[in-house]
């Protein structure tokens, strides 16, 4: 099933053809999962979410329209899933000031640990729709359009999102030459 689409492998999938599904999973269990990890910054956490995720794909395939593109549909779900566990998590550890443990597949400088580690805390520090934005645009390679078609919102929505966080990871970073 290498030459078929995502589109037309869910559209499969709709019709009860499993396989179709273990396609669509090999294809992007890797992806949803950094995009996951770099959003919570807990390694077990995202594989659960990401679990959470082909899950809740199982249970609204009744629900996909054909000729929707699967993987905004699929990082939606994914995104969705990360803001409930930061949600929880906020609530839960309302007390703790303790960063979360873990993460070690953000992309940064792999020579300096010092520098990938404040660019993770630096990160977890953005609000999370700015993280989001960052994080989709700059480390996933997303147009502000498919943010913004992902989100539900305009493209300037999308774009002063990631602006607004770009910024305050300059902030945060000061003396880094750029982020």
């Amino acid at each position: 099933m290498g030459s078929v689409t995502d589109e037309a492998l869910m559209d499969l999938f709709c019709q009860g053809d499993h396989s179709a599904f273990e396609a669509l999973f090999g294809r992007h269990a890797g992806r949803v999962h950094g995009f996951l990890a770099r959003m919570v910054r807990d390694g077990p956490l995202a594989e659960d979410l990401m679990q959470t995720t082909f899950l809740s794909v199982i249970r609204a395939r009744g629900r996909y329209e054909p000729g929707t593109r699967f993987t905004p549909w699929l990082l939606t779900i994914a995104a969705n899933a990360a803001r409930d566990a930061l949600r929880h998590q906020q609530h839960v550890d309302a007390h703790a000031h303790a960063p979360p443990e873990g993460l070690t597949s953000v992309p940064a400088p792999e020579s300096d640990p010092v520098l990938r580690r404040r660019i993770e805390d630096a990160l977890q520090q953005l609000p999370l729709e700015q993280r989001e934005a960052v994080v989709l645009s700059k480390l996933e390679g997303w147009s502000f359009e498919e943010i913004a078609e992902m989100r539900g919102i305009r493209a300037g929505a999308a774009r002063l999102r990631a602006h607004r966080g770009y910024e305050k990871l300059r902030e945060l970073l000061g003396g880094l030459e750029e982020v």
